[in-house]
């Protein structure tokens, strides 16, 4: 513990969170995993669910589980291909622990910096999120490290954790690691330096103050997490660094208290989101009925096809699209979950018919309320000829 106690601070209001777990919280001394410190971690989890709100693990872990399968193994021999190969061992164990810690199921889910950059892929991992939250599950989250070469070159769960977060809609990233703070000098090499319990901006001075990684066990020092938690503030989403191996400040954190390190966020993860979907540039429209215009006035539906008379321009799923009325007045923008061709098939239909009309779905909503911010009364150009409907 450090020697200048971190005063409590609260945390910021949050109903989903992404939790990150270094692989120093997971390893044992004799090699593979142990619950030490996880089960207060999960114990956390789990009060918060139990308190109406959901988390997502982004755990690390894998390689040091894997290693302690092949006890003959060291670290450093065979390169890159043998730390895929142990990364690929250790995955089922790594998951194991977790199960063995939560009353709930654990769902896998592996995923590549590939995966996100891709917006196919990314809108599909964000909808495989969003159900297994629906139906309960704790989602933990890897690097898919059998494939990611570059990735696992870095090591990187920390901004990986980050991307989560914004995959997740979340409005607050954890990283739990086993350092108390972010210090204004490395504490190991200076006993004087002193933690820092709040940063208001990722400035360059700030980033200086960070480490290298800690030990052998973990590929990702604090440096990582402050680039992770700028771009979770880029986001609108804030950080709390805290040290996961203190169950006392595991615990504090189920009462809304942070012994740590909190990195705010330039602006609220709805603001952020918002102002995006407002301004971002649109590649086409939708056209709506009077029924589905007054819906969407309140500004927390969701666009159904029974509400929609019309698609203007070539679009493809996950673009932003400007959502219409008869007199071309924009009444809200979103990410639609269908590209133009299928809104036009869709157009009118209840819901329970998409599978049978394309068959397949990509969800019951054209565009999820989570994806559509509310515009009013603003009036956009008439679409050439040839991009009409």
């Amino acid at each position: 513990m450090t020697p200048f106690p971190l005063p409590a601070q609260p945390l910021p209001p949050w109903r989903r969170a992404v939790l990150k777990v270094g692989s120093n919280l997971l390893a044992a001394d004799g090699g593979g995993l142990t619950p030490r410190h996880a089960g207060a971690l999960a114990e956390f989890v789990g009060a918060s669910h139990a308190a109406g709100r959901e988390v997502v693990l982004v755990s690390s872990g894998a390689v040091a589980a894997g290693r302690a399968r092949l006890r003959e193994h060291r670290l450093g021999e065979g390169g890159l291909a043998a730390r895929q190969a142990l990364a690929a061992l250790g995955q089922a164990p790594m998951i194991a622990l977790w199960q063995s810690l939560s009353a709930r199921p654990v769902a896998q889910v592996l995923l590549t910096h590939d995966d996100l950059r891709n917006r196919r892929r990314y809108l599909n991992a964000r909808d495989t999120l969003r159900e297994l939250l629906a139906l309960d599950v704790l989602p933990v989250i890897n690097e898919n490290d059998t494939v990611a070469v570059d990735e696992l070159k870095l090591g990187d769960n920390d901004n990986l954790a980050a991307i989560v977060a914004a995959l997740a809609d979340a409005d607050l990233l954890l990283i739990a690691s086993d350092v108390d703070a972010l210090y204004r000098a490395d504490p190991r090499r200076d006993p004087s330096a002193r933690p820092i319990a709040l940063v208001e901006a990722l400035t360059p001075e700030v980033l200086a103050m960070a480490g290298g990684s800690g030990s052998a066990a973990g590929t990702g020092g604090m440096r990582t997490k402050l680039e992770a938690a700028d771009k979770a503030a880029a986001a609108g989403i804030p950080t709390a660094l805290f040290n996961g191996r203190d169950a006392a400040t595991v615990d504090a954190l189920a009462r809304g208290e942070l012994h740590g390190t909190l990195v705010r966020a330039g602006a609220g993860r709805m603001q952020a989101r918002k102002y995006w979907l407002r301004h971002a540039p649109a590649a086409g429209r939708i056209e709506v009925d009077a029924g589905a215009a007054r819906a969407l006035a309140g500004g927390r539906a969701s666009l159904l096809p029974g509400g929609i008379v019309a698609a203007h321009g070539e679009f493809l799923r996950g673009d932003l699209v400007d959502i219409v009325d008869s007199a071309a007045r924009v009444l809200a923008r979103g990410l639609s979950q269908y590209g133009a061709a299928e809104v036009r098939r869709l157009a009118g239909c209840h819901s329970r018919e998409i599978e049978r009309m394309l068959g397949y779905s990509h969800g019951a909503e054209v565009v999820h309320r989570d994806d559509l911010a509310a515009v009013y009364g603003t009036a956009i150009p008439e679409a050439s000829e040839e991009g009409k409907a």
